[in-house]
């Protein structure tokens, strides 16, 4: 089996970002009511004082104020499918993992046409709110050990803060330029894993 994160690996840039960038262009009222929200909260999350749960449920809740979220999302992968990557395109296989942050509402229709599997944040697509927690970090690699640890022939990933699902990987690699290009996963010296530290625990901070 392999895994993949995705935005950043094998979509870029950020799906969540650029859906809510979508909506509010689609329909503008947005702007004096999802975006203000949005905008506190990113400035709350820049100052540490609030966590990576409650900025992604900030992002995540564009999904309640649309009357038709199914149709806003088939329309966005209308515009937005191009940007997968070829590189995954030329070697997807029908038992990948792709395993994300993002909401599930947004990536559950491309992965379906992809004809891959998912596990990504579960946020209702009525009421906006998330339920459980983001999978970004230890919470990819909890996923996994809960599945009984399938084996992992190759893992990829735009970030360091995955280096947990890394580890539990035949081979892991990282993917760099814009989702372009996958190399080996950095060497494991004490200076790397610091950085890891530092990206799991979310800082610096950063939105995606």
């Amino acid at each position: 089996m392999n895994v993949y994160d995705f935005d950043g690996t094998i979509f870029y840039p950020a799906s969540s970002l650029l859906f809510a960038r979508f909506c509010m262009k689609r329909h503008p009222k947005l702007l004096f009511t999802y975006l203000p929200n949005f905008i506190r909260a990113a400035r709350l999350y820049a100052t540490g004082k609030i966590d990576r749960k409650r900025i992604s449920a900030a992002l995540h809740c564009v999904v309640r104020y649309l009357k038709n979220p199914d149709q806003d999302i088939a329309d966005f992968w209308k515009k937005y499918e191009k940007n997968i990557s070829p590189w995954y395109l030329e070697q997807k296989k029908s038992d990948d993992l792709i395993i994300s942050g993002s909401p599930e509402y947004l990536l559950e229709p491309i992965t379906k046409k992809l004809g891959v599997n998912l596990c990504a944040t579960v946020v209702d697509k009525e009421s906006g709110v998330m339920i459980g927690n983001v999978r970004v970090a230890k919470e990819k690699a909890k996923y996994i050990i809960d599945l009984d640890m399938p084996v992992i022939d190759n893992f990829y990933s735009d970030s360091l803060s995955d280096t947990p699902v890394a580890l539990l990987s035949e081979n892991a690699f990282f993917v760099k330029n814009k989702a372009q290009t996958p190399e080996p996963w950095p060497h494991m010296t004490p200076e790397f894993f610091e950085e890891v530290r530092k990206k799991i625990n979310m800082g610096p901070r950063k939105l995606i």
